[in-house]
């Protein structure tokens, strides 16, 4: 009877471990930046400064995660202020308008060693489009400062402004189509 009663404790704390937890993005660790071609000489670089990223689980890899985001358009920055607000206008973003980016995963897939092929709708200048992109899920820890478990990911990748009607009057010569995404943070469990 000892047995089962400790073969059923075991099995108690195990689900309890790998019970469905949420994670999020802690702000002070946290970016989320793109990179885009200039007349194809220069890099112009930039971020968002606004945003709140999540992900839920009930695996210890997040290899059933679902990831989301929302990132406020009007807290674009390039460090250039007639730029951003170049950026926040009609021409590009239209921030007025459509004042946020979302995207939530719907699948990853195992590449090994950590990392995932990640794919989910992005919504962006008012349009909602499947990407593909890679996270890179650095592990977790128990942060010494907060005690709260942290866990670490990385999200590279590209996607096409023409998809999301962004820029239409520049053309790809002057500013190229693809645009380089790096989203880095930390998470912690809720």
């Amino acid at each position: 009877m000892k047995k089962v009663m400790s073969l059923l404790l075991a099995m108690a704390v195990s689900v309890g471990a790998f019970a469905q937890s949420t994670w999020k993005s802690d702000g002070a660790h946290s970016q989320l930046k793109f990179d885009i071609q200039h007349l194809g000489l220069s890099t112009v670089s930039g971020s968002f400064t606004k945003f709140e990223a999540a992900v839920s689980a009930s695996k210890a890899d997040f290899s059933d995660g679902v990831f989301t985001l929302t990132a406020e358009t009007g807290s674009i920055n390039t460090g250039i202020e007639q730029r951003d607000n170049h950026l926040k206008s009609p021409d590009f973003f239209d921030a007025a308008t459509n004042a946020n980016l979302t995207f939530k995963s719907s699948s990853l897939k195992s590449l090994g060693n950590g990392k995932y092929s990640i794919t989910g709708d992005l919504t962006l200048h008012g349009v909602t489009k499947p990407v593909t992109l890679e996270l890179w899920y650095r592990g977790t820890i128990e942060n010494p400062m907060s005690k709260k478990p942290t866990a670490g990911f990385r999200v590279t990748g590209s996607i096409k402004r023409s998809d999301f009607n962004i820029g239409a009057k520049f053309p790809a010569q002057m500013l190229s189509d693809e645009v380089n995404i790096i989203a880095d943070g930390e998470f912690v469990k809720q």
